[in-house]
């Protein structure tokens, strides 16, 4: 896809400015945007040209949809599909999600034990220390203690029955036979009782929660060999164009392909499961490969670069009308990547989806962010992203009708705008932490944006 003037201006403007001094408070990186100025003023200018209504006919026909109601197409999308389930081992589990509540198998613990190595103490002291070896962790069930008596005993090993309490070892003294404790001994203290945590049956988490580190623990604690969840959407992406290389410096026209090295960890880190590759050119042969690629896949998502506009070698449009696919999303209101797109091939339940992403780099970011992320996490049955907002540092140009997303470095409470933020762009976004939402007309130093986290800064999904 050409990038149109507007996206042009967005690429030279920022870089081309200089960079403003920093508050001492909040350091401002190499990167950070230029004060507002001629450059910026040449950049609303040329966002003025391409203006037009979020709902009107853009270019080539499409009708731009709001930022927030795409994002909430692609949830309903994701949501309305018949939900994949498997039961998979422990360590498989890891980044997918419950299918079914996880109920505890057993007591936790499932037996009194001790909370600390000490010893255990039945009745009020002195005591006399039992002779012999005391009791670990793992061991049989230790024999009962007679009233007065104290045995060693190791942090988390089995109570002996009549227990009165467990005296930490740096609380107490031994004399002779005899054991005295140093300070009150208080009936049940560092004892862990048996049920403490659950009781057999007790609803551990519910259906729909993430599978952590921490879960696979709990699940593990309470019994569990195996977990039925909901597991990774596939993705397939096809790449589109004629002009890209895949090693070496560009030249002749050519340049190198950087969205196969990008998307497919991203979309891993996104929680998708990335089935293939592929690399489809811009002639009747591609267009064809790009048709059964979509009617044929086995991927619950197809993700597509390029060829969204209405350009002669821009065949996903008319593909998609082939393959009898409805467009959810033609076309978004948003700078840079307006002409993403979203479809559904097939039946509400049971059928694929296709995220079309605009060609250039940041524009496909934006795609990214923009549908292929709430759509994910649907599929997998994950909550929404919370969201939340951080105060902007320096002004931020906007286009006059579209949401901006312009790529942030986090520093203490504020966001920090970067340059080289236009659609052919990854200088920007490689330094970034997360992008920032620009409202229509912009935003100026010290307002509330809302940020949507790069998933290897906010730790992404679990790999």
């Amino acid at each position: 896809m050409t990038p149109t003037d507007a996206e042009h201006a967005l690429d030279a403007s920022p870089a081309s400015a200089p960079t403003p001094a920093s508050p001492a408070s909040a350091p401002t990186p190499a990167s950070a945007a230029p004060p507002k100025g001629t450059a910026e003023e040449a950049l609303e200018q040329a966002l003025a040209l391409v203006s037009r209504s979020p709902e009107g006919g853009g270019a080539g026909g499409h009708r731009a949809c709001a930022w927030p109601r795409a994002r909430d197409a692609a949830v309903q999308a994701g949501a309305g599909v018949r939900p994949r389930t498997h039961r998979v081992p422990l360590a498989d589990a890891l980044g997918e999600v419950l299918a079914a509540p996880l109920d505890a198998l057993t007591d936790l613990p499932s037996f009194d034990t001790s909370a600390m190595d000490g010893w255990a103490v039945a009745g009020p002291g002195p005591w006399n220390v039992r002779a012999g070896g005391g009791v670990l962790a793992g061991s049989d069930r230790p024999a009962p203690l007679a009233d007065g008596e104290a045995v060693r005993i190791a942090t988390g090993a089995r109570i002996p029955a009549d227990t009165t309490a467990v005296v930490r070892s740096e609380h107490c003294r031994e004399s002779g036979t005899q054991l005295f404790a140093d300070r009150p001994v208080l009936t049940g203290q560092d004892i862990r009782p048996r049920g403490q945590e659950c009781r057999s049956g007790d609803l551990l988490l519910p259906a729909g929660s993430l599978v952590t580190p921490a879960v696979l623990g709990l699940a593990a604690a309470a019994g569990y060999d195996e977990l039925t969840t909901r597991p990774r959407p596939r993705v397939e992406i096809l790449v589109l164009g004629d002009e890209l290389l895949t090693e070496g410096r560009p030249h002749d026209g050519l340049i190198r392909d950087a969205l196969s090295p990008m998307l497919g960890p991203w979309l891993t880190r996104l929680g998708a499961e990335v089935i293939g590759t592929r690399r489809l050119g811009d002639d009747p042969a591609g267009a064809e490969a790009l048709f059964q690629a979509v009617t044929t896949s086995a991927a619950d998502v197809v993700v597509t670069t390029g060829g969204t506009a209405s350009g002669p070698v821009d065949h996903v449009h008319p593909v998609l009308a082939r393959a009898g696919a409805e467009l959810l999303v033609d076309g978004v209101a948003v700078r840079p990547g307006h002409p993403m797109l979203l479809a559904r091939i097939g039946d509400r339940a049971e059928g694929r989806h296709l995220v079309g992403l605009p060609g250039n780099p940041l524009a496909a970011v934006s795609g990214l962010l923009t549908l292929a992320e709430p759509l994910l996490r649907a599929l997998a049955g994950r909550r929404r992203r919370p969201r939340y907002t951080a105060t902007v540092q320096d002004d931020v140009p906007g286009h006059p009708h579209d949401t901006r997303l312009v790529p942030v470095q986090l520093s203490g409470e504020h966001a920090v705008p970067l340059r080289y933020n236009g659609p052919a762009m990854l200088r920007g976004v490689a330094a970034a932490d997360a992008l920032a939402v620009v409202p229509p007309h912009g935003a100026r130093s010290g307002q509330d944006l809302e940020i949507l986290d790069l998933p290897w800064a906010s730790g992404g999904c679990f790999t």
